[in-house]
């Protein structure tokens, strides 16, 4: 290869976040970690690859094929993390066993999953999330969605709503369907991928019922407002689904204390894509973004996995998706602009440094130059580099 004709390439699915686009998330990031210490939420942060045996154990093997593995020198598997909830429950389970309950964490961090990248979905991406151990019940849901509403508002966006579910729902379904395990994966699959074509192929070759058929295929177009809970109720007969049902309306009443049940509809098509959850479920989707923005739901059974049975809530927003639709709807994340560029005639370094540190204890951004120059060519520096202020020592 020529050296002289090679051009650097990052690989698939990552990109190079330039200074504004940094400052913009750093922002972001920063207001999203004060709201979460507000809520009394602690942040933690974990190593960005753990053992393969410990991501499995969390997610299940179903993970693999999206997971960046690799090998250590005693030829271990590891691998990139592909989310948080797993080694925050790890990270509970051995590190804070003695802590009292219920537990409140909070990250803000990096992620590898294998996608087909597009914009606001990468192989690498940053999230941030919190989880909420040790809380069983509509209480602890309902503090989850609505700090998932304060982070997005927090955040600068105003036009979004949330999708809430209950896997258990579709779960009770399921069980009196007479599906197998193999027909009710894949018709979860479809319904995680909203393919409703592909979700009518699976149950039409599943030799179920035809009443079954048709009230499967309705559970994606099940979404609304309290009448569409009803609805549903009237539809079902099984204990498991009915609770589900009424747990929804519960987390849905205290939703409506935080003042925040104006953002949330019921979507009993969500299932979301890892099969730990356990209870309610949800998305947050904007206009203008065919993706959701953050999501989450309970997951009751993962830390049992772990040694330490306990029940969990939690939820994840993209850093990146969340910029994104701000960008998209002409919102703008105020970056602070550069204040003073200090230049100086030859000889007045010493004098230029002391006024340099000055400017920077009162809290302007200061940028010293690092050769002497006329006050011309100072003047064309700062305008190039977008300072508000020239500073010429002389």
């Amino acid at each position: 290869m020529n050296r002289n004709n090679f051009v650097p390439q990052i690989p698939y699915g990552t990109r190079d976040l330039l200074p504004r686009e940094a400052k913009q998330k750093r922002i972001v990031e920063g207001a999203l970690a004060e709201l979460f210490s507000c809520w009394g939420y602690d942040e933690v942060v974990t190593p960005t690859f753990e053992y393969m045996e410990t991501i499995t154990l969390g997610t299940g093997n179903a993970i693999q094929e999206h997971v960046f593995k690799f090998f250590d020198k005693n030829n271990r598997t590891l691998a990139l993390r592909p989310d948080m909830t797993t080694p925050i429950a790890r990270v509970a389970a051995t590190r804070f066993k003695e802590r009292p309950l219920p537990l409140r964490l909070f990250y803000l961090t990096n992620v590898f999953r294998h996608e087909q990248a597009q914009a606001g979905r990468q192989c690498e991406f940053y999230q941030a999330g919190i989880e909420l151990l040790g809380a069983p019940g509509p209480a602890a849901d309902a503090e989850i969605i609505a700090l998932a509403v304060e982070a997005m508002l927090e955040a600068g966006l105003t036009n979004f709503q949330i999708g809430l579910g209950q896997v258990a729902f579709i779960n009770g379904l399921m069980d009196e369907s007479g599906l197998s395990p193999q027909e009710q994966q894949k018709v979860k699959y479809a319904m995680v991928t909203r393919d409703l074509v592909g979700l009518g192929e699976v149950l039409a070759q599943s030799g179920i019922s035809q009443a079954a058929r048709e009230l499967l295929q309705q559970i994606p177009l099940l979404h609304g407002r309290e009448d569409m809970l009803n609805t549903a109720y009237r539809l079902v007969a099984n204990e498991r689904s009915r609770s589900a049902l009424d747990n929804l309306a519960d987390i849905h009443k205290l939703l409506a204390g935080y003042g925040v049940d104006r953002y949330v509809n019921f979507d009993l098509g969500i299932i979301r894509d890892f099969d730990y959850y356990t209870g309610m479920v949800f998305e947050g989707y904007t206009p203008g973004l065919g993706f959701p923005l953050c999501g989450g739901g309970r997951y009751d059974t993962m830390l049992a996995s772990f040694g330490v049975a306990n029940p969990a809530t939690g939820f994840a927003l993209g850093i990146e998706r969340m910029l994104l639709a701000l960008e998209r709807q002409g919102i703008d994340v105020s970056v602070r602009g550069k204040d003073i560029y200090i230049a100086w005639a030859e000889g007045k370094l010493s004098e230029a440094i002391e006024a340099a540190k000055q400017y920077r204890k009162a809290g302007r951004r200061t940028e010293l130059a690092l050769s002497g120059c006329s006050k011309t060519a100072a003047q064309t520096a700062a305008t190039e580099q977008g300072y508000e202020e020239l500073i010429y020592i002389e």
